[in-house]
């Protein structure tokens, strides 16, 4: 049971932790996601980024000179 949790890996992110694998704070998310630059899907009230947008999101940020 407990390899099976390991091998476990959620798709909808709360925006705690979009944040946290992103490494940018609340505020810089949002600003991001009312841009339309990342998408976020509902939940009743819960606000979920699914992995994929977020991965997509960051694979897509513009390169550091």
């Amino acid at each position: 049971m407990n390899d099976r949790v390991k091998e476990f890996q959620r798709e909808g992110l709360s925006v705690s932790e979009a944040c946290h694998i992103a490494g940018v704070g609340r505020t810089k998310l949002y600003e991001f996601l009312s841009s339309g630059a990342l998408t976020a899907r509902k939940v009743g009230k819960k606000t979920l980024i699914l992995r994929q947008d977020l991965m997509r999101f960051l694979a897509n940020l513009p390169k550091a000179a």
